[in-house]
């Protein structure tokens, strides 16, 4: 299933996305995309729907984050080899955790909002996990049966932020509002087959800048969950970033490149949708 959350911010209905690509509204059925409604046993009541006996959503709404009020936006860092590498950074023996502000999430087509002092915004066309259990102490071979689904997320970063004003911790050019755009759907695991052979890409302005997939990560979905819920327990609803491949502004020779207002960043992973976000600048009260 293509799970959505569609409608203004804060009044977000779920829905579905129908084997036609048409919005079929979900809200007879639970009350949001959250994490009651990932559970194992609801997501396989939701597969038993007659999708054709679903209301059909007139127009073109906005499409929400495909999940409602994560308990956790958790984000791993320099998890393919050549994104470390243009970074400047060795390649790590164990997955680099961070955690991106709940506040930055946003729809896959809002706006990117520049923070006032901002230079050096960046992009990162990544994978999002979506938990579907709780997890404690899971062992790599049974992690994959904690995932609900996955989504494209956008691990925009403001390298100045992150690099100079953070010191070794990345929270402040990772957590800006509008900072992770989530989305368009989130897609169940029954969809796909391999998260480790999925393409993936973002363009600037029409302009290629990243190309890969996500067999290239150093640490794979399975190992990541396995690795976090050593640490922490994982709630379902948990989002989970897992990094991205080369082409970021920050490794852009000769010169770094970054975001600025007016530019459109279009990003998207095989079998999981695409996002279009406008680059605006701050406005007081927006």
């Amino acid at each position: 299933m293509k799970l959505v959350r569609y409608g203004p911010p804060g009044r977000e209905k779920p829905g579905l996305i129908d084997d036609d690509g048409k919005l079929r509204d979900l809200s007879r059925k639970v009350k949001d995309i959250d994490a009651m409604a990932l559970a194992p046993g609801e997501l396989a009541k939701l597969r038993k729907l007659d999708t054709a006996r679903l209301p059909l959503v007139k127009g073109r709404p906005r499409l929400g984050p495909c999940v409602a009020a994560p308990p956790k936006f958790i984000a791993i860092g320099l998890n393919y080899v050549d994104h470390a590498r243009e970074s400047g950074n060795p390649i790590p023996e164990n997955p680099v955790l961070f955690f991106k502000a709940e506040t930055s999430i946003v729809g896959a087509n809002d706006n990117i909002v520049l923070p006032p002092e901002s230079t050096h915004t960046d992009w990162e066309v990544e994978l999002g996990v979506v938990v579907g259990r709780v997890a404690r102490y899971v062992p790599v071979e049974q992690a994959m049966k904690y995932v609900a689904g996955y989504c494209i997320v956008n691990d925009v970063s403001e390298r100045e932020y992150q690099m100079k004003r953070s010191a070794t911790q990345w929270g402040k050019g990772k957590g800006c509002d509008t900072f992770g755009p989530i989305g368009p759907w989130l897609v169940t695991t029954d969809e796909i087959k391999d998260p480790q052979n999925l393409d993936m890409w973002l363009d600037v302005n029409g302009e290629r800048r990243q190309t890969g997939n996500t067999r290239t990560m150093i640490f794979g979905v399975a190992d990541l969950i396995a690795d976090l819920s050593r640490y922490m327990t994982l709630l379902p609803g948990d989002v989970i970033t897992t990094g991205t491949p080369p082409g970021v502004g920050m490794g852009m020779k000769p010169e770094p490149q970054y975001l600025k207002a007016g530019d459109v960043v279009t990003l998207g992973i095989q079998a999981l949708g695409e996002q279009k976000q406008k680059v605006v600048a701050y406005r007081k009260g927006r």
